[in-house]
This record gives structure tokens, C-alpha cells and sequence, in this order.
């Protein structure tokens, strides 16, 4: 932030410089220009002084035009020439408008600049605070899942234990360490994800068999949390997409919602699916915590989280939804969520290209 800061207030310095320099060129030119038409004014005046005395002299009209043309006699007499007296002011004002113009251009893009250079600061301030709150989010979920494995280790080195309490301990500790592999692969993938790093394939994948494996894996879990959960995927629904990926955005869909409806002590979470329009459509629903109406862009930004007030680590990372978004895009799909408001509920919808049907 110190950088930052210093780059802020160089930045405002240069403005201010160029501001004040800008200012004064128009003054000067502005003056400058005042003194040139003083100038010539008065040389014409003397001209026509010049003139008026060579008519006092005798000399004839002719000679006097010959001498000096810009100069009108009129009745003998000399007079300036309304049309000098005119250019000279249109010649004035002429300089003004070009220094008006040209500084005035000159000030709208050093504001643009200054625009572009604000925003891009501002984008770095809000890069860096999401950071520094992921950052302490994800220290304090290690804390949890490594303090545990700590004190299993400790129980099993100080105590005798019997065989059933060796396997609770164990089965713990596989528990925490599967939950820190989780965090650590989803950190991984974002970053290969936002720097393109993967390499993924466009085949058909049968939509009912991947979401049923995901969801078979998660169903013991949504017992334990008094959740129930269902799938209503028909057979037959084959999406194009790389088959990683559909099970890598299915799973993350599902614990995302697994832990909205935990957060309110049990519920449901539903899957089903349809097609339509040439493409496949798989919904997520869920009786959880929800989210406002408007949040709903905002959810799939990285370090984004579901929870309305940004701070149970039943939430993860703010990754998970990033992830969903960005495989959707690489593979040509699309997610989308919904909710009427903060604990109503929340659906999301994932859309995929239909696989082609095989010929017979």
C-alpha cells in the first residue's frame, strides 16, 4: 500500500504541475497577445499619423496611397481603415481560440489519463483488499483442520487407545487432511484457470451418470447434516464439454449448496435437469442461506462468498464459484444464479452445448 500511496500522490503532484503550467501558458499567451495588438495598433496609428502629415505637406492623395496604402484619407484628411482595425481584433481573438482549443484538448487528456490511472488504482486497492481477506480467511480455515489433526496426534501418542477410538481419530485426521487437499487444489486450479493453463476436451459426456456420481459420493455427508438430497437427471441428456471439468463444476456447485443448507440446519438440495434450445441445462436448488437479488454477478468473482456478511468459514474460499465460471466459459457454457433474497434460497443453472446424436 505504500507504493501505492506514493504513486497516488506523485500522480496528483504531476496534475497539479500540469494544471498550473497549462494555466499559465494561456495567461501568458493571452497577454502575449494583448501587447501584439497594442503594438500594432499603435504602429498603424503612427502611420496614419505619418499620413496626415504628408497631406499637411502638400503631397498628393496618390502618394500618400503609394506610400502608405493601409491608411484611408478621407476629405483630405487621413483616417484608420475599419477593416485593418477589425483584422487586427479577429487576428486577436483567433490566437486566443487556437491557445483556448489547445490547452482545453491538452487538459482533457490529462484528466483522461488521471481517469484511467485513478480507476486502475483503485482496481489495485480492491485486488489487494480481497487478497488480504483471503489470505486471512484461508489461514484461519488451515488453523481449524490442523489444530484438529494436532490433537489426534497428541491423543494417540499420550494415551493407550482401543482399536474403535484409533479409527475415529484416524478417520478424522483423513477428514481434515482431505479438506486442506480441497483448499490447496482449488487455489491451484484458479490460477491455472485465470492464466489459461489447462487443456481441456470437447466430448460427449452423459450428464445423469457424472451428476450421479458426484452426488453419490456427497450422500453420507448430506445425511450426517440432515440434508436431503436428490437428483432428477433423465437418462439420455449428453452434453459436449470436457468430462473433468462437468464433474469438477458439479462438485463444487453441490458443496456450495451443502453448505447454504447446513447453515440453516438442514434442508434440501435438489438437481434436474432438461433440454432445450440445443443445449442442456442442469439447476441446482437449494433451501440455504440465499443471497440478495443483485449479488448475484458479484457471487462468481474470484474470492467472492455466499455468506451475506463474509464470515463463516462454512464458505470456503471464494473460489469455488470462480472455478464454476470460468471451466463454464473455457468449455462454451454458461452459469447463471438466482435468489429472491437472503435465506430464500438459491438456484443455479449450468448450460451446456447438446452433444450431436449419434447416427445409428
Amino acid at each position: 500500500m505504500k507504493t501505492t500511496r506514493v504513486f497516488q500522490i506523485t500522480a496528483l503532484l504531476l496534475v497539479i504541475v500540469s494544471v498550473i503550467q497549462v494555466g499559465w501558458w494561456v495567461y501568458d499567451q493571452h497577454d502575449y497577445s494583448t501587447q501584439k495588438l497594442r503594438d500594432a495598433r499603435l504602429a498603424y496609428s503612427r502611420e496614419v499619423a505619418a499620413a496626415q502629415a504628408l497631406l499637411a505637406a502638400g503631397a498628393p492623395v496618390e502618394r500618400v496611397h503609394e506610400l502608405l496604402p493601409e491608411v484611408a484619407v478621407v476629405d483630405g484628411h487621413a483616417a484608420s481603415s475599419g477593416a485593418i482595425d477589425a483584422a487586427f481584433v479577429a487576428e486577436r481573438y483567433r490566437r486566443i481560440n487556437q491557445y483556448a482549443w489547445e490547452s482545453g484538448f491538452f487538459l482533457l487528456a490529462l484528466a483522461l489519463c488521471v481517469g484511467v490511472i485513478w480507476r486502475a488504482l483503485h482496481a489495485e486497492t480492491k485486488v489487494l483488499q480481497e487478497q488480504d481477506s483471503f489470505l486471512a480467511l484461508v489461514s484461519h480455515q488451515f488453523k481449524t483442520p490442523l489444530a484438529s489433526l494436532q490433537l489426534s496426534l497428541e491423543t494417540m501418542a499420550k494415551r493407550q487407545l482401543s482399536a474403535e477410538q484409533s479409527r475415529t481419530l484416524i478417520e478424522r485426521m483423513l477428514a481434515d487432511l482431505t479438506r486442506m487437499e480441497s483448499m490447496v487444489s482449488r487455489i491451484l486450479d484458479s490460477v491455472r484457470l485465470e492464466r489459461g493453463r489447462v487443456d481441456l476436451k470437447s466430448e460427449p459426456v452423459e450428464l445423469a451418470a457424472a451428476v450421479g456420481r458426484v452426488v453419490a459420493q456427497f450422500e453420507e455427508r448430506a445425511r450426517q447434516e440432515r440434508i436431503a438430497l436428490s437428483a432428477d437427471v433423465p437418462h439420455g441428456l449428453t452434453v459436449l464439454a470436457d468430462p473433468l471439468a462437468v464433474d469438477v463444476v458439479v462438485r463444487n456447485l453441490l458443496e456450495n449448496a451443502l453448505a447454504a443448507v447446513a447453515a440453516v440446519s438442514g434442508g434440501t438440495v435438489t438437481f434436474a435437469a432438461r433440454a432445450a434450445n440445443g443445449e442442456i441445462e442442469l439447476s441446482v436448488r437449494d433451501s440455504g442461506v440465499g443471497f440478495r437479488a443483485h449479488d448475484s454477478a458479484r457471487l462468481f468473482k474470484k474470492f467472492s462468498r455466499l455468506h451475506p456478511g463474509g464470515g463463516s468459514s462454512d464458505y470456503g474460499t471464494g473460489l469455488g464459484l470462480f472455478i464454476v465460471r470460468r471451466l463454464m466459459q473455457l468449455t462454451g457454457g454458461r452459469v447463471s444464479a438466482h435468489s429472491v433474497g437472503v435465506g430464500q434460497g438459491a438456484l443455479f443453472v449450468l448450460s451446456w452445448p447438446a452433444a450431436p446424436r449419434q447416427s445409428a
